[in-house]
């Protein structure tokens, strides 16, 4: 085709293009900061919570005096973990064991009996806040199933779009030593684009070391408190035993398990942004770009925002709960800061793991419904796997990727090259790639480069983002931007798609994106944005058979 040529020798004669620049010369782009995250301490109830981003590209930026992690003995059940911590929490405030300026205590309590992290997350108070909660797809080296967490012993938010030195400041609080010290959160899509109001709270980026966690570990738990603080940030030692006694205090031991399938509830209003009709006419002014010849642009990823008001409040803890009985292949993600709604999602598509110097990426594109039965499943799948136009737009994917990757890591390996990832409700092309990085200080420039990825954006990046702007109408916030933590010996971080915004009073904002590449139809791809936000839209309504693309062919 005219237009795989198009791309291929436009990647080919392209040097690696990507947003890192050395240290020495990188500058950022200051937009105007919101008052409350310009200061370094913002009031989180009664006490005041520490951001530890620090201004200025001069400013030293090394890790702070103490970093330790302390195990107490194991206890039978969480209600003993609470006594336990309780007890270490008074007697640190008696005889504080640490002189340095500045630092981060993990204290960390084993517990026998097993607890579904949602659950106590779901058992807390919702104006415990900030709050998250995150789980991925496999067990970790640690037994690690999944984390819930509030209050922030740091955080990490700004107006300004995420740099090397914001990098740099979370980094500040982490190490290999202290593994499970991780900071939460996410970034935009596009931090450069206005800010709705309802992604206010969330800055340019949102980042949290949780006061208080629960992890969910393959055959028992841990609860855990974090206690961190910098007198140059105006957080002593004093202020921060003192805040996490009063976030303490607040937590609960009893555990209200959350119920896995939502109740009927009836829909007030649906409305789409873009209507049916300028998404027809939104595909094809894109796809008449990508078949001009004096254009690069050879894939454009397009979104529609679905704002659903139910008859009664949406509790996105229970929605994510109904989601995690889907998440086979797929992460579960929860944020949700102070005065902010809940950015929750069910998302299969990694966007980096990185242990050690060892890296692993993902390609994901394309998409089909499961087959109603084992038969039709199968007829779903060849026809996905020989599509001409799936092709075009997974190669794309793939191949971007891989040359960002080959620009920073020493080898890459694609194994396997084309695969179907099937998921409860769709199936997916599939590509897994894995390299070296040559130093960890490549992690910043992985995380900046892949991201935006063609999967949710478009290729080439630039063009693609340009068309973006100008077509959508509404603010993507944080869908479609990387979300994950960030360790000292270990980062993950999955990208941020089928997933939606809960805000009380409002329902929830639910967004879905399809790429368009030569020989798209307007008719599918809407079908396909359907498909993707079925797995929230049956949570308030009754689960409609599900339109096949390889029927409407």
């Amino acid at each position: 085709m005219a237009i795989a040529q198009k791309w291929l020798t436009h990647l080919t004669n392209t040097k690696h293009n990507n947003i890192f620049v050395p240290p020495a010369s990188r500058k950022q782009q200051q937009q105007p900061m919101c008052f409350i995250q310009h200061r370094r301490l913002v009031r989180h109830g009664c006490y005041l919570s520490m951001n530890g981003c620090i201004e200025g590209q001069n400013q030293e930026r090394n890790h702070v005096g103490t970093i330790e992690t302390k195990t107490l003995e194991p206890v039978a059940s969480l209600a003993m973990a609470m006594y336990s911590l309780n007890m270490k929490i008074l007697q640190l405030k008696t005889d504080p064991p640490f002189y340095t300026s500045s630092g981060i205590v993990r204290l960390q309590v084993p517990i026998d009996e097993k607890v579904e992290a949602i659950d106590w997350l779901h058992s807390q108070n919702h104006l415990l806040l900030p709050r998250c909660f995150f789980s991925g797809r496999e067990q970790d080296e640690d037994n690690l199933v999944s984390v819930a967490g509030v209050g922030s012993a740091v955080f990490f938010c700004h107006s300004h779009p995420f740099s090397y030195w914001d990098w740099r400041s979370i980094r500040r609080y982490l190490s290999e030593r202290c593994p499970l010290i991780r900071a939460y959160g996410a970034i935009r899509f596009n931090a450069k684009a206005k800010v709705s109001s309802e992604w206010q709270a969330f800055g340019s980026f949102y980042f949290m070391i949780p006061q208080v966690e629960f992890n969910e570990l393959e055959g028992g738990s841990m609860l855990t408190t974090t206690i961190a603080w910098d007198n140059a940030l105006s957080r002593t030692w004093e202020n921060a035993i003192n805040a996490l006694e009063a976030t303490f205090c607040k937590v609960s031991s009893s555990i209200v398990k959350s119920p896995k399938q939502a109740p009927p509830t009836l829909i007030l209003s649906s409305h789409n942004i873009p209507s049916k009709v300028d998404w027809h006419l939104s595909v094809n002014r894109a796809l008449q770009m990508i078949k001009q010849n004096d254009s690069s642009l050879a894939k454009v990823v397009l979104a529609r925002s679905t704002r659903v008001v139910p008859t009664a409040d949406i509790d996105p803890l229970k929605w994510l709960a109904c989601l995690k009985d889907e998440g086979a292949n797929a992460y579960q993600f929860f944020l949700q800061p102070p005065n902010a709604p809940a950015f929750i999602g069910n998302t299969p598509e990694q966007l980096f793991h990185r242990k050690s110097l060892h890296i692993t990426s993902e390609a994901l594109a394309g998409t089909r419904a499961r087959g109603v039965s084992p038969a039709l499943d199968c007829q779903i799948e060849l026809d996905l796997l020989t599509s001409p136009k799936e092709d075009l737009e997974f190669t794309i994917v793939r191949e971007t990727i891989r040359r960002k990757l080959e620009a920073v890591c020493e080898k890459v390996v694609i194994k396997p090259k084309k695969m179907i990832r099937k998921l409860p409700r769709v199936q997916h092309l599939f590509a897994q790639l894995a390299g070296r990085l040559g130093r960890e200080e490549d992690e910043f420039e992985i995380l900046s480069s892949l991201h935006p990825s063609p999967a949710v954006c478009g290729y080439p990046t630039e063009e693609a983002q340009l068309l973006i702007a100008e077509t959508e109408v509404f603010d993507r916030g944080m869908y479609a931007g990387p979300v994950g933590w960030f360790g000292g010996g270990e980062s993950e971080f999955a990208v941020g798609i089928r997933s939606a915004l809960v805000e009380k009073d409002l329902g929830a904002l639910v967004y879905a994106g399809t790429g368009i590449v030569e020989g798209s139809n307007p008719y599918l791809e809407w079908d396909e944005l359907e498909l993707k936000t079925s797995q929230f839209t049956k949570l308030v309504k009754l689960d409609l058979p599900l339109i096949q693309k390889v029927d409407c062919k």
